[in-house]
C-alpha cells in the first residue's frame, strides 16, 4: 500500500523554486485561501513538503498563515509584482485615460492583455452607475467569449488561433459563439474594423466593446473595453468615446516606446496597415 504522502516521481524531482511557484500558483481569484491539504492536493507535492515551504514563504512575508490554518497570498508578493516595468507602464499610461472613458460613459472600463491563452486584466475603473461584471484586476477570461479577448485573439498569430480552438470553445450562455468558423469570421472582422463587440456571450444581461491599443511598433499592446447593459440606448456615444481613448493611449506609448522593451505580456503582433 503507498505511504499517504507518495506522489509521482515527477512531482518529487522537481526543483526548489518550481515547488515554490507551484504553491504559490495553487491560489487562485477563485481560491484565494487554501487549506495544507488544498495546497498538497493541488501541487501534487508531499505534504510535509508543502508545510515546510509554506511556512518559510509565511517567515519570508510571500503568504499568510490565519490562526485557523488558512493561507493565503502576502503582501511581499504584492510589492514585488508592482515593481514588473511592462504592465505597470501600460497601467500608468492608461488610467487617465480609463478614467475620463469612465466618467463619459458611466460604465466599467477594461484594460486587458494576452497571458498565455487567456485574458489578463491589468486595471479596471468603476463606479455605482456600472453594470455588475464578475471580472477583476489580476483575474482571467476566455480569448472567445469576451470583447477584449477577441481583440486580442484577432492580432494573434494564425497557429496560436488554431491552438485556441483547438483546445475547444466553451459555452459560457446560449449566445456563447463556439462553432470556429464562426469565430475566425468574426475575428477577422474585428481586426479590418478595429472594434469587437461581445454580446451576452460571457454572461446575460451585459455586452462588452474593445478597441486595440498600440505600442510605438505598431504591435498590438492590450485591448480596452467598456462593458454595458446588453440593449443600451447610449451604444452610439460609447463606441466612439472608446475608439478615442484606446488611440490616445496608443499614442502616450508610442512616446514612452522603447524597443527593447516588451510592453504587453502575451503575443506582440504587427498591426494590420
Amino acid at each position: 500500500m503507498a505511504e499517504p504522502d507518495a506522489v509521482p516521481a515527477s512531482a518529487v524531482s522537481r526543483s526548489v523554486s518550481s515547488r515554490v511557484f507551484a504553491l504559490l500558483d495553487a491560489f487562485t481569484p477563485q481560491r484565494p485561501a487554501l487549506r495544507l491539504v488544498d495546497l498538497r492536493d493541488r501541487t501534487g507535492l508531499p505534504v510535509s513538503t508543502v508545510h515546510r515551504l509554506a511556512s518559510e514563504l509565511v517567515e519570508l512575508g510571500a503568504l499568510t498563515r490565519d490562526t485557523d490554518g488558512v493561507y493565503r497570498i502576502g503582501l511581499r508578493i504584492w510589492e514585488l509584482g508592482s515593481l514588473c516595468p511592462q504592465p505597470r507602464t501600460l497601467r500608468d499610461v492608461s488610467l487617465p485615460y480609463m478614467q475620463d472613458l469612465y466618467e463619459a460613459t458611466g460604465e466599467n472600463v477594461h484594460l486587458a492583455v494576452l497571458d498565455g491563452g487567456e485574458v489578463l486584466y491589468l486595471e479596471r475603473v468603476w463606479g455605482r452607475r456600472s453594470v455588475e461584471v464578475v471580472t477583476h484586476v489580476g483575474g482571467r477570461s476566455p480569448l472567445h467569449a469576451t470583447g477584449v479577448g477577441k481583440m486580442l485573439l484577432s492580432h494573434a498569430p494564425r497557429n496560436f488561433q488554431e491552438q485556441v480552438l483547438a483546445a475547444g470553445l466553451k459555452r459560457y450562455t446560449p449566445h456563447t459563439v463556439v462553432m470556429p468558423g464562426l469565430l475566425m469570421r468574426s475575428l477577422q472582422s474585428v481586426r479590418e474594423t478595429g472594434i469587437a463587440r461581445c454580446v451576452e456571450e460571457l454572461s446575460l444581461g451585459t455586452m462588452s466593446i474593445a478597441a486595440p491599443i498600440f505600442d510605438g511598433d505598431r504591435c498590438l499592446a492590450a485591448a480596452l473595453s467598456v462593458v454595458l447593459h446588453t440593449g443600451a440606448k447610449k451604444l452610439a456615444t460609447v463606441e466612439p468615446a472608446l475608439k478615442m481613448a484606446a488611440m490616445s493611449i496608443s499614442r502616450e506609448l508610442a512616446r514612452a516606446y522603447d524597443p527593447e522593451v516588451t510592453i504587453a505580456r502575451g503575443t506582440r503582433t504587427p498591426a494590420m496597415q
